[in-house]
């Protein structure tokens, strides 16, 4: 396994591994079963292998999350070793953003600009589509792999792909669940045991909707009341329960086809999201 620090390196390093496939996997570092999952899928179908480590400062909103967020190189680096990864691409920010930087990879619409876009503000998706572009053009993979649970980030990734006709694939894999069905998050991490407690109101807040939908309720606010009911007093607070078209990001009022229940919450001071998709009558 090979780590290198600047896109030139990284350009030198994969020259001769083409025209194999090369599978890309852009992480922020803080690797959990979650990112492995990703990795294996990236190992079991391409030639090369490819993870990289970057905390994007553009796509946080809050300086104390950016400050906070789990950094832990050494052990990230033998994680992908573990996991048969062959190049590591792990950038600083001078790296991504030089000197007299101007360009931003902007995309509108109610994709980036509802739910996660509302309420971390215009520059979070400005931020993801911008340095997702820039990765995938230092990396130029086949396919690049990414998790169901940043739904919204995927369908903003996959217009950015479309818009500016990026040769790249991108391949959506499962949501990576704890034993307790808790969402795996780098941010999990900074969770108290009793948060963590507390936060598994967010699965089964989830699951609520989905068994309501199974019995045959359609109508999106009473899915919605399924999902706030019984939930803690204290130490969480939803952001948004929101069920929503899973290409448009618009809220349906009805759910007569295939749509996601997207929801944000924090647990003390961590912002955790998580989502499902449900369809009429509880196909899935």
């Amino acid at each position: 396994m090979r780590t290198v620090r600047t896109v030139a390196e990284l350009r030198a390093l994969l020259k001769p591994a083409r025209p194999g496939s090369i599978g890309f996997v852009p992480t922020m570092g803080a690797l959990h079963e979650g990112h492995l999952s990703l990795l294996r899928a990236a190992r079991g179908g391409n030639d090369t292998v490819v993870l990289s480590i970057f905390v994007n400062p553009t796509q946080f909103t809050e300086a104390s999350d950016l400050v906070a967020y789990p950094r832990d190189e050494a052990r990230d680096l033998a994680l992908a070793e573990t996991e048969g990864v062959d190049v590591v691409f792990a950038p600083d920010a001078a790296e991504m953003y030089p000197d007299g930087f101007a360009t931003t990879v902007s995309v509108r619409g109610t994709i980036a600009e509802s739910l996660e876009g509302a309420h971390r503000g215009r520059a979070h998706f400005d931020g993801v589509a911008t340095v997702v572009t820039k990765l995938l053009l230092a990396v130029l993979p086949d396919v690049a792999y990414f998790g169901a649970k940043d739904a919204q980030q995927v369908v903003v990734v996959r217009r950015a792909v479309a818009d500016l006709g990026l040769p790249v694939r991108i391949e959506v894999c499962p949501t990576s669940r704890d034993h307790d069905g808790l969402a795996r998050s780098s941010r999990n991490t900074r969770l108290s045991a009793l948060e963590r407690t507390r936060a598994l109101a967010i699965p089964r807040a989830l699951k609520a909707v989905q068994d309501a939908a199974a019995e045959g309720v359609v109508d999106a606010d009473a899915l919605r009341e399924r999902a706030l009911d019984g939930l803690p007093g204290d130490g969480l607070a939803f952001e948004y329960v929101a069920i929503v078209d899973p290409l448009t990001f618009e809220q349906v009022e009805t759910v007569e086809r295939e749509a996601i229940v997207a929801v944000a919450a924090r647990v003390g001071d961590v912002r955790l999201i998580d989502n499902i998709r449900i369809e009429p009558g509880g196909r899935r």
